[in-house]
């Protein structure tokens, strides 16, 4: 049995029939023995519609009323997935960032994770649930000690997903996308370009400097640093690929 980390974005979950792909598939999971906490994105283009209808309101919106505003799209789909988790007969509990223990810098819009305070979570784990985790947003205290709703940045779903393995010490983190993969050149401009089966860290970091949109670049900081083994698997396959190396200190939290 393992503990493991599943991100799922937002494409995975933006449809009811998406997300109960998604239940069925983490149910499969489940039956096999493992521990899960899944971190989610907003549905679909959610986080682009917000902010759309804030932009219209306001040309240059205040930081923290937009991390207010961006952080509802999460919630949204942690709990519809919990609800399907339900009614497939799997116990899931959903968990906002601030609720799952997720401490950042007070910066709204592009917050680092300081720490992952993991009593609640391992608490929920314990009792045989699955925790569906809302990706990208996390608390800070704010400049008169109240605890402030903060987000990520874009991408930031990954991060909360290896910043939650590294804090665990998960087995695995597992990030499920529609591509198929890391690609030795955009197969945009090259036809035959090739997955890549093993990319560092250093890698990767390099190739999200250059604008590859695979993993968001801080997740892969933090996956260098504390040791996390990310795996990349497409949304509608099981075998994973690419398995990002690292060296493997200890976890966080």
């Amino acid at each position: 049995m393992a503990l493991l980390v599943q991100k799922f974005g937002g494409t995975s979950v933006g449809s009811v029939e998406r997300i109960q792909a998604v239940a069925q598939r983490i149910a499969a999971s489940r039956e096999q023995g493992h521990d899960l906490v899944i971190v989610v994105s907003a549905m679909g283009h959610t986080t682009d519609e917000l902010t759309a209808l804030a932009r219209a309101l306001c040309p240059e919106p205040p930081q923290r009323e937009m991390d207010m505003l961006l952080a509802t799209g999460e919630q949204v789909s942690i709990a519809l997935l919990a609800m399907a988790l339900h009614s497939i007969g799997v116990p899931a509990v959903s968990m906002t960032g601030p609720q799952v223990g997720i401490v950042t810098e007070s910066a709204h819009g592009r917050a680092r994770i300081l720490e992952v305070r993991t009593e609640r979570l391992r608490k929920r784990l314990e009792e045989g649930q699955v925790v569906v985790v809302a990706g990208f947003q996390g608390t800070s205290s704010g400049s008169a000690g109240t605890p402030e709703i903060t987000t990520l940045g874009r991408g930031g779903s990954d991060t909360s997903a290896v910043a939650l393995a590294a804090a665990l010490g998960a087995d695995a983190c597992e990030i499920y996308t529609d591509v198929p993969g890391v690609l030795t050149t955009d197969p945009r401009q090259v036809s035959d370009a090739q997955l890549m089966e093993e990319v560092s860290c250093n890698e990767m970091l390099e190739l999200a400097s250059l604008g590859a949109a695979v993993l968001h670049p801080r997740a892969v900081e933090i996956a260098r640093n504390y040791g996390v083994p990310p795996v990349g698997r497409p949304r509608r396959s099981d075998a994973p690929r690419p398995r990002l190396t690292s060296g493997m200190p200890p976890p966080i939290g």
